[in-house]
């Protein structure tokens, strides 16, 4: 599970981890700069070659790209020593016309410039940057993602279920279940939860998410037969799992809308993917922020095609990108490591952010969580039936 991993790579003491943080917040403040972005030309018909400047980001981060609420991700590219980049990119050739929004993101940096989609002809050239951004030295083209990595026709969303902003819940993965509690929303093991349990959950008005691993192989899955030893990668940390080579859409597609078909049939309300964060892991692949989102608004996608919600499961880096296909958020001690503003786009968007702590005290972060508007919990790090809400 995600909790046990997350805790796994945060082998540093609390004093070392406090003297890092304060170190790289003193480099950041002397030298950061304001992340710009600006596009030659602002306007133009659907389909048009649209150059794309950006300047101000993290040297050498992953710059990702999203179009608009609809959350067309662009390719990413790679910002250069001094965070600049340069290069090009196709309007959609379904936009509408009227005023359009391209974001580029870069860890916790982000920057915006609108572009205008014209009938007819584009107009004369102009940049939308307000401010004049040198072009970087060298160009780096934005890096496609493998092809196997991108979903083939994406599919219909049908009707699902959004919880709202305050939501109570309970996550319980193990131990006996108790499903006594006043509650909205139950988070369960998927393939533990008979259809008889979801069943008696609606049947008191509440809802039930289904919790599967998407990015880790785990040996005790019924299905775990299934899956190629080629996609198969390094162990997580934890016995029986292992990363998956996420960029093996097509191997892997099958296997996922199985699991999907499963929470279904089961009768859940929505869905858990765990371990959508396999980029950002020693994975045993070279995998890639682009092959992340690839793999994730598939996960996303598969699931409204069911009529399930979906969460996104930590991945804090990409959740600017990700919350406009995500119907919430379940994130693990973003307040024991600082992380918790990497998901306020989801509260911003109306979506709600289901939080987990294992170690801190209440009194060390629900004030916080309930001023973030966050639906947290603290709970046992096995997640049985013990549990503290913030609210």
């Amino acid at each position: 599970m995600s909790a046990h991993l997350h805790i796994s790579h945060r082998l540093v003491t609390a004093a070392a981890l406090a003297l890092l943080v304060s170190a790289a917040l003193s480099i950041a403040c002397a030298g950061a700069a304001t992340p710009r972005l600006s596009l030659t030309p602002a306007s133009g018909t659907a389909g048009v070659t649209v150059q794309v400047t950006g300047a101000g980001f993290a040297p050498r981060a992953d710059v990702l790209f999203t179009w608009d609420s609809a959350a067309t991700t662009l390719p990413a590219t790679a910002a250069s020593a001094s965070g600049g980049f340069s290069a090009t990119f196709t309007v959609p050739p379904l936009a509408k016309p009227g005023g359009h929004v391209l974001t580029a993101s870069a860890r916790t940096a982000h920057a915006s410039a609108s572009f205008q989609v014209t009938q007819g002809r584009a107009t004369t050239p102009t940049s939308s940057a307000t401010t004049t951004t040198p072009a970087p030295a060298t160009t780096t083209p934005m890096r496609t993602p493998p092809a196997r990595a991108t979903p083939s026709t994406p599919v219909a969303p049908a009707a699902h279920w959004q919880p709202a902003l305050n939501t109570s819940w309970q996550i319980q993965y193990s131990g006996v279940l108790d499903t006594s509690l006043n509650v909205m929303l139950y988070d369960l093991d998927g393939f533990d939860t008979a259809a008889a349990t979801v069943a008696a959950l609606h049947a008191n008005g509440q809802k039930a998410a289904c919790y599967f691993s998407a990015g880790s192989w785990e040996n005790w899955r019924p299905d775990a037969a299934s899956y190629p030893a080629s996609v198969l990668g390094a162990s997580n940390g934890w016995p029986g799992e292992k990363w998956l080579d996420i960029r093996k859409l097509d191997a892997l597609r099958p296997l996922l809308d199985a699991r999907l078909d499963m929470c279904k049939a089961k009768g859940f309300d929505a869905v858990d993917p765990d371990n959508l964060d396999g980029y950002t892991n020693t994975s045993g692949f070279p995998l890639t922020a682009a092959d992340q989102l690839a793999f994730n608004r598939y996960v996303a996608s598969a699931a409204h095609a069911r009529g399930l919600a979906v969460g996104l499961k930590n991945d804090g880096d990409q959740a600017l990108a990700l919350a406009p296909v995500f119907d919430f958020a379940v994130v693990e001690q973003c307040f024991q490591y600082e992380e918790c503003a990497l998901y306020t786009p989801f509260i911003t968007a109306g979506k709600p952010v289901f939080e987990i702590e294992y170690d801190l005290a209440t009194s060390a972060f629900c004030a916080q969580a309930n001023t973030l508007n966050f639906n947290a919990l603290k709970k046992n790090l096995g997640l049985d039936a013990a549990r503290v809400a913030c609210r």
